[in-house]
């Protein structure tokens, strides 16, 4: 029979889940879905039933076909060659394998390999799967037994060449000793034997202890399952006693569809494992079964499956409510936001066409006309901000429509960090021309300090953090460690493309700038600010703006962190674009007003103050950020570092859009009144 553990009301994850997962029971256990990892990934998860079934695997889907090559411009050689460089580098980046293939015949050896495995807890921390002494092929050598590289071994088989994307992602894929053979029985199959020493009785043991999982892929099909269990015997003398022991038969149910595999799931027989909770040597034979079943589903649809399990439909659907109770909030929010500040601004206009001087002296932003227009401080780092900023925003929309294309979904190994990398060196042109055409309108000389900084503005940070964190990776040995060949590939793209792009984008920004549409001239000496009360300072409207905005994200942002750091699986990237419409809307509108109230008391330093308070909600995300790892079972020096690190170089970039999407919307709206102005 089935193990099933069910958690009943929002805190049922907790009863039933600490540091490791009791099992009380006897009988076949099976672990299918991810949603079956999902109840560990943060502690505030709400939902009304959940369901783990320990341990089996379970199965996701192939990658896409890699996309078509496009026709580039020549501006110089050096570019053109680069471009050509990175899209051959990540044409396979994207796909393996398109729905036409994976047909087999009968008695044709289905694809396992054996990925990694790491405590369930900790998403980030993974090793190498036989850095645990499971039964090896002959010939596999790690980094941990020797400074050996596989590849000169030559044989495919051992060590499946990972694309660019999957070695970011973590993916370390290696033969296993598994044979599925197409539509072929076996029954109580012999793995190995093997004589446990007391070293590997007890790496087995503390990984048993902080709930290990393994991955492999069947058939570009995803499977996780646990490697063992802990059975609690209550306390002896004040002390609590547990017995651990290790699966050591795996029985495979695997669903076909005429020549494909479209289903597969493994269950760990509880009445064959072995004890390992004493330090002696242990004589244990693995063994495993297949069982072939005759499907109708689909193989397009094989992922379908996965996505609807369990209590995902009551899940999204939850999810669907929720968010439209937001947005309609939000929406009366907005509305009644832009009718207040509408009236306040045609009274204003209003009293500027009478004419009248008792009334006209109500509308203080009027007289700093000669001074709303001047060049703000810190140029260079101004026009840095706006086009590193404007380049995120576009990578931004580009990733969604590479989602709704189907070229990111889940399950799609390392596409999105292939994509990442690829968008980010195209779209460096945007960030080179926004910089020097903004800079050029108030300056001829100089320019090229803004691009310089926009290149480094955000790609510098970054490169800090990934290299601390690849540094702690390292120690610990874990697979999230880059390799020195894809660290040279990533060093080789941002000198051969982003940067060569980048300098482009700013030649062309200031050969063809556009003049500075500013309304009205700017005095020569500057106007003296009053007094300014406390609410109209910087720090009080960031406060203000940030908390206004993030709370019409945080519900998306809540799921978006579960599916990041733990195991959900995000399969409605449309709501997330709304989400994100919504913010961009929302910013734009928090800053328009806040910039007209601040003009209002005659301080006409808002270029700055504009940004800042756009980019304030990225303060109150990684606020969040850090409120969910204390509310997670997230623990370990490795995993702290690696959500902290991604998480504010996350931030960070959200930062700098909403900084642009925010002085973009305030410097419209201040062209317009003062047009308005003029024109009366």
């Amino acid at each position: 029979m089935l193990l099933h553990l069910h958690a009943e009301g929002p805190n049922g994850a907790e009863k039933i889940y600490g540091a490791a997962v009791r099992i009380r029971s006897r009988g076949n256990c099976a672990f299918h879905n991810s949603y079956d990892l999902e109840r560990q990934s943060n502690k505030t998860e709400s939902f009304s039933h959940s369901e783990l079934q320990l341990p089996a695997l379970k199965i996701g889907t192939q990658t896409l076909s890699p996309p078509g090559s496009m026709p580039m411009s020549k501006p110089s050689k050096i570019v053109l060659l680069s471009v050509l460089f990175v899209a051959l580098s990540f044409a396979d980046r994207f796909a393996t394998a398109s729905p036409y293939d994976h047909r087999y015949n009968v008695g044709d050896a289905v694809p396992l390999f054996a990925n990694k495995v790491g405590p369930l807890n900790n998403p980030s921390e993974t090793y190498y799967y036989y850095d645990l002494p499971f039964c090896r092929p002959v010939g596999v050598i790690l980094p941990s037994d020797k400074q050996y590289d596989l590849s000169f071994m030559g044989d495919p088989v051992i060590r499946k060449k990972e694309s660019f994307g999957e070695v970011l992602n973590g993916d370390r894929l290696s033969n296993a000793l598994y044979e599925l053979k197409f539509r072929e029985h076996k029954t109580g199959e012999t793995l190995c034997k093997k004589k446990l020493k007391v070293s590997e009785v007890a790496k087995f043991r503390d990984a048993v202890i902080d709930d290990f999982y393994f991955q492999m892929y069947f058939d570009d099909l995803p499977l996780w399952g646990f490697i063992g269990r802990v059975e609690e015997e209550g306390e002896i003398l004040g002390e609590k006693r547990a017995k651990y022991y290790l699966f050591r038969h795996v029985q495979f149910d695997a669903l076909y569809n005429r020549d494909r595999v479209v289903e597969i799931r493994a269950f760990g027989d509880p009445t064959h494992v072995v004890d390992i909770t004493e330090d002696v040597e242990i004589d244990v034979t693995f063994t495993y079964s297949v069982i072939w079943n005759e499907s109708s589903a689909k193989f397009e649809n094989r992922m379908d499956r996965y996505t609807r399990a369990s209590v995902v439909p009551i899940r999204q659907q939850i999810h669907w409510f929720s968010f439209i109770n937001s947005i309609v909030i939000i929406v009366l929010l907005m509305g009644l936001l832009a009718l207040l500040f509408m009236r306040r601004l045609k009274n204003d206009m209003r009293k500027c066409a009478n004419g009248d001087e008792e009334e006209d002296k109500e509308v203080g932003w009027k007289y700093i006309h000669g001074d709303v227009f001047r060049c703000p401080p810190h140029l260079s780092l101004f026009c840095a901000v706006l086009g590193t900023g404007t380049q995120l925003l576009i990578l931004v929309f580009v990733l969604f429509l590479l989602a709704f294309l189907g070229v990111l979904y889940p399950y799609n190994r390392g596409a999105l960090f292939g994509a990442l990398v690829f968008v980010y060196s195209i779209t460096s042109a945007v960030a080179g021309y926004t910089a020097a055409s903004f800079h050029s309108q108030f300056a001829d000389s100089g320019w090229e300090g803004s691009v310089r900084l926009a290149g480094f503005l955000y790609l510098g940070p970054l490169f800090v953090m990934v290299s601390i964190l690849n540094t702690v990776a390292m120690s610990y040995g874990a697979t999230a460690a880059l390799p020195f060949s894809t660290i040279m590939v990533i060093l080789l793209v941002c000198t051969l493309v982003a940067i060569p792009l980048l300098a482009l984008g700013g030649v062309i920004g200031h050969r063809w700038r556009s003049e500075f549409q500013a309304p009205c001239a700017t005095k020569r000496y500057h106007r003296e600010i009053p007094p300014l009360a406390w609410y109209r300072k910087t720090p009080w409207q960031m406060f203000v703006a940030g908390l206004v905005s993030f709370s019409a994200i945080v519900l998306e942002l809540h799921h978006l962190y579960a599916s990041l750091w733990g195991y959900k699986i995000y399969t409605l990237p449309s709501i997330l674009l709304i989400t994100f419409i919504i913010l961009l809307i929302l910013t734009s509108m928090l800053s328009v007003s806040l910039t007209y109230i601040q003009l209002s008391a005659e301080d006409h330093e808002w270029w700055w103050r504009s940004a800042f308070t756009g980019g304030s909600t990225a303060i109150f995300m990684f606020g969040y950020c850090i409120y969910f790892y204390a509310r997670s079972y997230m623990s370990s020096f490795l995993q702290l570092s690696f959500f902290i690190g991604y998480n504010a170089c996350m931030c960070y970039a959200f930062f700098l859009i909403l900084s642009t999407v925010g002085f973009q919307a305030s410097l419209m709206f201040v062209r317009h009144i003062y047009d308005a102005v003029k024109s009366e």
